[in-house]
Formats: structure tokens, sequence, C-alpha cells
């Protein structure tokens, strides 16, 4: 389970869940107040009824959603409590109620008229940014500094992305907690505040076109305005929206109780709540130890962790060691995985992890050395490793590619992170992982990309003034090549069989997409069809990579030959007010129906 800390300082609040008081404090989010109350569920599945909790906190995965005040479909995971808040069960359903008329269900004309009322005129930047982690700071300020218009588009209501998540109004009292490089972010804050680029946190891209006219057009949501939604047009657009932790698909991770460990680490950093008695890790890479890390310097427990690395892969990384020692990695590395050994448990070479319970996580079976062992928990957070979030990209026609040895596709970019679609640039681990600390510096290299192909200079002083940026990152990617051969994820992790589910949303098993690609689907697209897969609120991103790799497995085909789902527009869940409110363009259409390949 999770408790606060007790040095938070922060006004009380109270809020109620299905009529139960749960006291939070000012700034929780819905979903960490009710973590931090022992409730792990908050909703029905609309396909079985089954309960669910939250898996990733960070507006991805939609297992957070619950009804506010008589208003459903709200995602926990982004809405702050408020005193005297009426938090209740979302109970799934297929089907609109066409009986109900409140605004979350149906829109008539009046509401269309008002909305039309309202509409603000079209808003023209040089350059739109996609995301306020390091990347994207780098990018708006770097931007900005050359005398570019520029806007920060973020959804999250303060920046610093994931790696920073929280970092304007942390509640921990400790800055040791989490370590100086989560505080180092800090200075990338402070360095676009001061840059004059403008900043919109509370808002979601969910389409990017191309226009005729060679500028691109985003389709934009805010959470200040809940029925209003807007165009922004730009000369040119920075993609910087960083990574998703990759799904590990073992029995039971969509038991109320499991969730990501960077879902942990963002519960820690925004609301001071920790890990408690009852916890166990699995799975493999350097978030693993690093939250562990955090969390016992915050004062939290867990009792094991379950390490997947498989044997031999050191073996296979060796060859990469060099590098790796003369990288900031090494001792860093070194010492934080010494003290976490030192405090907890840890199997070593985990080959099987398997999650039981009847209502939420009671207890996790696991196999290493040839034995099998059961621990009783309940809460287990699961990790191996990162992939870039590329709905965004793909929605808008950017090309993709295999990487093999990260075992996931990334877009195809070129060596200032530009993008096959001609204006548009993807910085930071969005353009592939190469880490927190690559971010900035990639993310530098596509402003000033950007700032070259709009006339602010020649290609002279863009190469000169990318020469600290360049260094910078390769200094950040020395060593990187150890830590991806140690940390590629073991087929075990990634290929769920029989009955686990692959699609969280749709409750898509395993054996159904394995039918479905002995059936003569061979590509994901077509076992969406035949099963629904991918065809829930998180539109894919947590099961397309399992998709892939079962119908490869399968069709005896390589992951770059099977491919990945279709995206289309809009990339997130958009309420049909929103869509309403839109003013009437050939922009707004191409934002919610590809009417053609333009670009």
């Amino acid at each position: 389970m999770f408790a606060r800390l007790p040095d938070d300082a922060r006004p009380a609040v109270a809020l109620t869940f299905d009529g139960e008081r749960v006291d939070a404090r000012a700034g929780d989010s819905v979903a960490a107040a009710l973590l931090a109350a022992g409730h792990a569920a908050n909703r029905l599945t609309p396909a079985t009824g089954r309960a669910r909790g939250p898996w990733c906190l960070m507006g991805a995965c939609h297992d957070c959603l619950v009804t506010v005040d008589g208003v459903p479909n709200v995602q926990g995971c982004t809405v702050a409590v408020a005193e005297g808040m009426r938090v209740t069960t979302q109970r799934g359903a297929r089907a609109i109620d066409l009986e109900r008329t409140d605004a979350a269900f149906a829109i008539d004309d009046s509401t269309v008229q008002a909305l039309d009322a309202t509409r603000d005129p079209t808003t023209i930047v040089d350059v739109a940014v996609i995301g306020a982690g390091p990347a994207g700071l780098a990018a708006a300020t770097v931007a900005a500094e050359c005398g570019l218009a520029v806007a920060l588009f973020d959804e999250q209501a303060g920046p610093g992305g994931q790696v920073h998540r929280g970092i304007t109004r942390s509640p921990l009292a400790r800055a040791d907690v989490l370590g100086a490089e989560y505080w180092a972010g800090g200075a990338h804050v402070r360095a676009f505040e001061r840059s004059g680029a403008r900043y919109v946190p509370g808002s979601s891209v969910w389409a990017l076109t191309r226009n005729d006219d060679a500028t691109l057009s985003l389709a934009t949501s805010y959470a200040s305005s809940k029925a209003a939604a807007s165009i922004v047009t730009a000369r040119a657009v920075i993609v910087a929206t960083g990574a998703l932790e990759r799904p590990m698909p073992v029995p039971g991770w969509t038991l109320p109780g499991a969730m990501t460990v960077g879902a942990a680490q963002i519960l820690l950093k925004t609301s001071g709540i920790a890990s408690s008695q009852g916890t166990v890790i699995a799975g493999a890479g350097p978030l693993v130890w690093l939250y562990a890390w955090q969390c016992l310097n915050a004062g939290g427990s867990i009792d094991a962790i379950l390490e997947a690395t498989p044997k031999g892969r050191l073996a296979q990384a060796i060859r990469h060691l060099p590098a790796f020692v003369a990288s900031h990695y090494l001792a860093k590395g070194v010492a934080m995985m010494r003290e976490v050994r030192a405090r907890v448990r840890v199997v070593d070479h985990v080959e099987r992890v398997e999650a039981f319970g009847e209502s939420r996580v009671e207890g996790v079976r696991f196999a290493a050395g040839g034995r099998v062992e059961t621990l009783a928990c309940d809460t287990l957070l699961l990790h191996q490793g990162v992939i870039p979030h590329l709905n965004l990209p793909l929605a808008a026609g950017c090309d993709i590619a295999w990487n093999d040895t990260q075992l996931c596709f990334e877009p195809v970019v070129d060596a200032w992170g530009g993008s096959s679609l001609p204006g548009v640039w993807i910085a930071g681990d969005g353009a592939g992982i190469a880490g927190a600390d690559a971010a900035a510096p990639r993310g530098a290299l596509a402003a000033l990309a950007a700032a070259n192909a709009l006339g602010r200079f020649d290609a002279n002083d863009r190469d000169r003034k990318s020469r600290r940026h360049r260094v910078a990152l390769t200094r950040a990617t020395r060593g990187r090549a150890f830590l991806d051969a140690l940390y590629r994820p073991s087929d075990a992790f990634r290929l769920p069989e029989g009955d686990t589910l692959v699609c969280r949303c749709e409750e898509v098993s395993a054996s159904r997409v394995g039918d479905a690609a002995r059936g003569g689907a061979v590509g994901p697209n077509q076992v969406k069809a035949l099963t629904r897969c991918g065809m829930g609120p998180c539109q894919g991103r947590y099961c397309a990579p399992s998709v892939t790799a079962l119908i490869a497995r399968h069709c005896g085909s390589t992951p770059n030959e099977v491919g990945t789902y279709r995206q289309r527009f809009p990339v997130r869940p958009v309420p049909l007010g929103e869509l309403a409110s839109l003013p009437g363009s050939d922009a707004a259409d191409e934002a919610v129906v590809r009417l053609g390949e333009r670009h």
C-alpha cells in the first residue's frame, strides 16, 4: 500500500469517495488521494465489470477514470482534489445513455450556438512545442532566445515532464529524498521562465496536420475550459512528448494494486506519498533502482525486488563496458544498487511473475533458479524499461522504424530531430530512448534546426550554436549502449500467453490475439478489427508493443514487417462538446477525420 509522509505541511482537503470521507492535501490528484486512503480500485470495466485501479498516473492509460460531482469519465490522475468534492466509482458502460442530458453525454443546438459565440481567433506562433519535460523546456527556451514566438503546450499543471514531475510545487520537506539530479531540473524551468516563451499548462494537443501553405495546425484542448478546443497554427512544431513505460503483461497485471514503478514515483514526487509495507517491485531497468532508493530515502518500505534481468545479459553487455565505465552512470548506479540491496530483499534473474487476488492484488508468485515462491503483498509495481510515446507523430504521418536493441518502434529522425514530416521535429525520448540527461541537448538541437529553417540564421550559425549541445549530448549518451544491452526486455515478460490480458481497456487476452493471427490477421489493425484490441481509451498505448510481438511470433515475421496500429486523430479521447467547439475550417475537419494524404 501507500502512506503519506508525515512532514507534509500542505493544507488538508476533505472529499468523499462512494460516500466515505477521504482526507487529502491541497495539490493532490484525485487518484493520489484515493490511493493514500487505501482505495486501490476506482472504476469497473465496460466489458466485464471487473474492478480496476490506476496503472500509469500520467494520463495515458485511463484506468483512473472516476465520476466527479456527477460527471463521469474524469481522469483521476489529472484532476486536483477540492473541498467537498464527491467522487464515485466509474461504472463502465459501452453505450451512451440517451436519457441522460448532462454535458458529459449530450450536446444540443443551443450548446453549439453558445460555443460558436465564444470562439477565440486562431492563434499563430512561430514554434509550437508539445511537452514540458527537459527536452520541451530546452527547445522552447532556445527557440525563444533565437527571437521566435514560442508557445509550449503541456498536459500537466506545471513544467518538468515525468522526470522532473512536480518540481515547482513539490510537497517534500527534504530535498535529499529525490536526489540532486531531480532538483537539477529546476535550472531548465528557470531558463524557460526567463526566455519569454509562452507557457500553456493543462493543454492537450490531440491532432497535428500540415497545411497547404506549409504551416501546421494543432487541435488543442484546455483543462481550464471544459467545453472548448482551439486550432493553433505554427510555422514549426517540436514534439517532446517523452516516453511511456513499456507494458509488462504478466498474469494479474490489471488487478487493482498493480501499477507501474513510474506511477509510484509520481505519487512520491507530487504528493509525498511513498510505498509502504506490502509492496513488491518486479522488473528490470534503472528506474527500478532509482525509485527504490528514493522511496527508502523518504521513509517508505519495500518488501522485495524481483529483478528480472535474465542470466547471461551481463556477458552480452560486457563489450560496451569501457564506455560505461567512463560515463556518469557507473558510480551513481553502483552506489544506488548497493544501498538498496543492503535494505531490501532482492531476488535476481526472476523468470516468471504472476499477481493473484480476487478484487485486488493479494500476492505475487514468481519463479527463479528453478524454484517457485509466493509472497503476500497488496501492491505490485512493474517495470521493464520505457518506449517512445508515438501516438501523435504516428497520426501526423511521421515515419517510424524498429529498434531491435531496445525492442520498440521509434521515429525516423535526422541528427537534429527532424522527422519525415516537413516542419516537425521530435526531441527527447520521444525520438528514441536515450535517457533524461540527453533530453535537453536534443531539445536545443531541434530548436536551432527550426530557427534555421524559419530563416533566423544560416546553417553555419546553426552549426556554431549547436556545438556545446552536441558535446553535452555525447557526454549524456556515453555508456547508454551498455544499459540497453543489459536491460533489453526478456521475451518472458513481452510475450503474454493464454488468458493473460494484452489489452487493458477492452480486456482482450493473449490467446484471442493468437487466434486472430492464426486465422489470417497479419497486422495489428486486422487484430483490432477482429478483437477490439486497441480500441479503448488508451488508444493502443499499452497493448501495441505486445500485439506486434505476438503477431510476429505467430506469423514468423519481424516486428518491422508486422508494424503497429494505424493512429488517427484525435489521439486521446475528446468530449463531443470540445469537437463541436472547433471553428469550421479544413484544419478542424482534418483534426477529426483525415481527408487525404496532404503531407
